[in-house]
């Protein structure tokens, strides 16, 4: 089946800025709270958000088999669960519905009235529920990085990394979506020099710069995804900003990884943008420096070309780059995180969400982290208002950003923005 809704000479009757992230040819899809305080799964179409439970009720999906609730939930997972063939079906007919030339929903206004919202009108919710989460290792760049950090700079790699995407497994309870603070984590940390640990708010909260993509119901236990059909069970990215306290990490993570420092908070940008919207804009991936096992090895481009940048932006003050990378730079692409991932007979599921991992690019001004960008707070990174960085401070904002881009086509993911807020306070009864 065709997708018809990436037609590139495809104009809408709805309004779309210049160098919007969602022209006619995203059509994303995620979840809001209405300004009738009614949760929807939607998209987005430029700075107009698409009730899609409303259109469904209309009758404007005759012909595709959608349940009657299908988008009257609170979360994507079902209609996910439905189907790469669903979902092509459901963004092709949205294309239609808002293609310039189509009249039927244009001309009508008591169905426009309950089917348009400005964006000043919902309020985006965490698109899925998130039944398990795994957080990848994936950029060599960042990984090279931070072995000459902490380990041996001429045997920075670990001797199984350009073997298998190493990955780990966080904690789902802890995704929060755009917009929600999150307050600075508490935990043990080992003082340099000192031989014993000591409690207290972390010193070194860190962001780093991820995407992660959602996958649908894909095999049962036992059964491993074939990297050739990993793609099938993909339904699309969301930008993620893996929140980290590096001084806890450093203290905690021998010999078992990442806990305490990783799962206080993981934050991710509301709308979802399909694999299919991003067709345009495959790129060739890294060249293996290893030969890999056969099924890790794969044919054809499975990395996409999607810009990233990082923002810092203090209390009141105004927004600096800090970061500008590209996702095309990650050594282990998705198809090969989830066949690694189910080789073994793991089962996944709709709404399980794999991260990245940091995502850095081969110079300075292209790191993932402030980890790197800062060396360790050795070399602050300074901002446009003068004051310097070696890790985010209280009440400052991260904003990670992401868009696809040529021959004046562009598909972008908006934004995530989180604030550090103090260490939670409790109020007193």
């Amino acid at each position: 089946m065709s997708i018809t809704a990436n037609d590139p000479t495809r104009k809408t009757w709805l309004e779309v800025p210049e160098n919007s992230d969602f022209p006619i040819q995203n059509i994303p899809f995620g979840v809001f709270l209405t300004r009738d305080d009614v949760i929807t799964i939607g998209t987005r179409i430029g700075n107009t958000a698409i009730d899609l439970g409303a259109l469904h009720q209309l009758g404007y999906f005759e012909g595709i088999p959608l349940t009657d609730d299908i988008f009257l939930q609170d979360t994507l997972n079902d209609f996910i669960s439905d189907g790469k063939k669903t979902w092509r079906l459901v963004r092709n007919r949205i294309a239609e519905i808002f293609d310039a030339t189509n009249s039927k929903l244009r001309d009508n206004e008591d169905h426009r009235k309950v089917v348009l919202f400005g964006l000043d009108e919902i309020e985006m919710q965490l698109p899925v529920q998130v039944g398990d989460y795994t957080d990848f290792y994936s950029s060599k760049e960042h990984a090279t990085n931070v072995g000459t950090m902490f380990r041996d700079p001429e045997n920075a790699l670990l001797p199984n990394w350009l073997h298998i995407p190493v990955g780990y497994h966080g904690r789902s309870s802890s995704i929060i979506p755009s917009g929600i603070p999150v307050h600075r984590p508490q935990g043990q940390t080992l003082p340099k020099g000192a031989e014993e640990p000591v409690f207290g708010p972390s010193k070194r909260v860190d962001f780093e710069l991820e995407m992660a993509f959602i996958t649908t119901d894909a095999n049962s236990l036992g059964e491993p995804i074939p990297i050739e059909e990993a793609e099938d069970y993909i339904f699309g990215l969301v930008l993620f900003n893996d929140w980290s306290a590096r001084d806890i990490q450093t203290w905690e993570y021998v010999p078992l990884g990442p806990f305490l420092a990783k799962n206080f908070a993981s934050s991710i940008s509301p709308w979802i943008v399909t694999l299919d919207a991003l067709e345009p804009f495959r790129t060739e991936s890294p060249q293996p420096e290893k030969k890999l096992l056969p099924y890790l090895q794969f044919k054809g481009k499975k990395s996409f070309d999607i810009k990233l940048e990082v923002f810092i932006k203090p209390d009141n003050g105004e927004e600096t780059r800090v970061s500008k990378s590209n996702f095309k730079y990650m050594y282990w692409n998705m198809s090969q995180q989830l066949a690694h991932h189910t080789v073994n007979g793991c089962p996944v599921l709709s709404g399980d969400m794999m991260g990245s991992g940091t995502i850095s690019g081969p110079t300075p001004d292209s790191y993932g982290s402030m980890l790197e960008l800062s060396w360790k707070g050795e070399k602050p990174v300074k901002l446009d208002d003068g004051s310097t960085r070696t890790f985010i401070e209280d009440n400052d904002t991260v904003i990670m950003r992401g868009y696809c881009e040529k021959e004046n086509s562009r598909i972008g993911f908006g934004e995530v923005s989180t604030k550090l807020l103090p260490v939670f306070n409790p109020k007193k009864k």
